[in-house]
């Protein structure tokens, strides 16, 4: 173990450099969901750069890719996404709110190292194979649109990860350890009534409101709330409120919904429940109501196997070695943090808060406290593939994901040394993998054990097609 440990560690190091500049170029270009054109294109470049073998256009997505190096033996797939947030945009390294110029997204989720640190990971494991002459294949696997896109979702219903026998990837967080597998399974329903429009002071009599519907149907979804898991969650935003006239009955009206629950079949019996308020309140308005999921996520299922694997590869790592120049730039960080900022950064964890300003030892295994869920695509791999996720410290303790703050210390020189740890933390748990097939058919069976019987259905109708969005003819160029 040690001394693969030792070697794999020492190719990360020796890529580490390129790495860090595919993440700040890809921090540089920030872009949402199903528009990374320049992200992705400088991944696929760094492919090439690195020589895997290279197919474009997963499940029918521009800008998802596979690069594959190794030949025969089990495959290790590598999960790396590089889409940003919108309304995130920041200049980095700057401690108060400043939006960089022309530039409204931002990589206020970490993906800009998300994504370069699993390709860096992938490229060791790479010559690692050359090195010892293993049979094996490694795979980095290029997913875009995680941030309600839902990728990897689409990605797992056509079979993308059909021969892959592990899946590893990885979180940027204040913290370094293994990824506790817990998420929410949910759906994105847009639900569009359709009215008829008239004169809202000469003739209302003739109108039959759209925007009633809708309002009529957040009032019945709030009263649901009161009779659901407490775990459950359920959002909305107008996408179309049927125009800015007041004076106008608005004919038609557009919300789109996300419900969250622990579990899918939970998920499904409360979209069903939305369903029947969103049909009672087209009931009550004389409207006709039509309901589209456009995207979902499965909750993750968890392999505890993979997860003592890679816990004992990052006691070995131990945390992160930061410098002073890093600890004062990240207390700059978090002076901009309320107390319930840093609290909350550890009640997920269930430990206590410290002084610490950045993160100074390991997560225990299955560390677990009382913090909320969010909701994540690597979830539908997990239902197809035994799936492993660390966390990686990058950033000041306290720091909100999806935040100006988190998109500031996006280029940090400690932001790079959490991306690199969490490189070798994946490449070195691959390497003991490649190495042991029994180790293998044990998270295989794990798998299995955990899934008893289950088979994965897809939370997205399979008519739904991925929203592609058109390559901009700036990235184009």
């Amino acid at each position: 173990m040690t001394s693969n440990s030792e070697a794999i560690w020492r190719h990360v190091d020796e890529h580490a450099e390129a790495f860090k500049q595919l993440a700040d170029a890809v921090w540089e270009t920030p872009e949402v969901n199903y528009t990374e054109y320049r992200s992705a294109a400088t991944h696929k470049a760094e492919l090439e750069r690195q020589g895997f073998r290279i197919t474009t256009g997963l499940a029918g997505i521009p800008t998802a890719m596979m690069g594959e190096a190794g030949e025969g033996g089990p495959v290790i797939a590598i999960l790396g996404e590089y889409d940003a947030l919108s309304s995130l945009s920041q200049e980095a390294g700057v401690t108060e709110p400043k939006p960089r110029p022309g530039e409204s997204a931002g990589h206020g989720c970490g993906h800009n190292l998300l994504g370069s640190a699993a390709m860096l990971a992938a490229t060791a494991v790479r010559d690692w194979l050359r090195e010892r002459g293993v049979e094996g294949r490694v795979r980095y696997y290029g997913c875009p649109a995680e941030e309600g896109g839902a990728a990897k979702a689409f990605m797992a219903r056509d079979g993308v990860f059909s021969d892959v026998d592990i899946a590893i990837s990885w979180h940027p967080s204040h913290f370094a350890g293994v990824m506790r597998a817990e998420s929410l399974a949910m759906t994105v329903l847009d639900v569009t009534w359709t009215g008829r429009a008239s004169h809202a002071a000469a003739s209302p009599h003739l109108g039959r409101s759209a925007l009633d519907a809708a309002e009529l149907m957040n009032v019945g979804l709030n009263y649901m709330r009161e009779h659901v898991p407490s775990s459950a969650r359920m959002h909305y935003a107008y996408l179309d409120a049927g125009g800015i006239a007041p004076n106008v009955v608005q004919a038609k009206t557009t919300v789109r919904y996300i419900v969250r629950a622990a579990d899918l079949a939970t998920m499904k019996g409360m979209v069903e429940r939305v369903h029947r308020i969103a049909e009672g309140a087209a009931l009550m308005t004389e409207t006709s109501v039509e309901m589209h999921v456009s995207s979902g996520m499965s909750n993750l299922v968890g392999n505890d196997v993979l997860e003592r694997v890679m816990h004992a590869n990052l006691e070995r790592l131990g945390p992160p070695v930061f410098d002073a120049a890093d600890i004062a730039l990240a207390q700059q960080f978090r002076d901009t943090l309320s107390t319930a900022d840093i609290d909350d950064a550890y009640e997920p964890f269930g430990i206590k808060p410290t002084d610490a300003v950045l993160a100074d030892g390991i997560l225990p295994l299955n560390a677990r406290g009382e913090g909320g869920l969010g909701s994540t695509d690597v979830g539908d791999v997990s239902w197809v593939v035994p799936t492993v996720q660390a966390w990686g410290a990058t950033c000041a303790i306290g720091t909100p994901f999806h935040s100006w703050q988190f998109t500031g210390q996006g280029k940090a020189p400690a932001a790079h040394k959490g991306m690199i740890h969490a490189a070798k933390a994946m490449a070195g748990t691959a390497v003991e993998l490649l190495g042991d097939p029994a180790l293998v058919a044990r998270a295989k069976d794990a798998f299995r054990e955990r899934l008893g019987g289950q088979n994965y259905e897809c939370p997205i109708p399979a008519q739904t097609r991925p929203p592609v969005q058109p390559e901009p003819i700036s990235a184009a160029a």
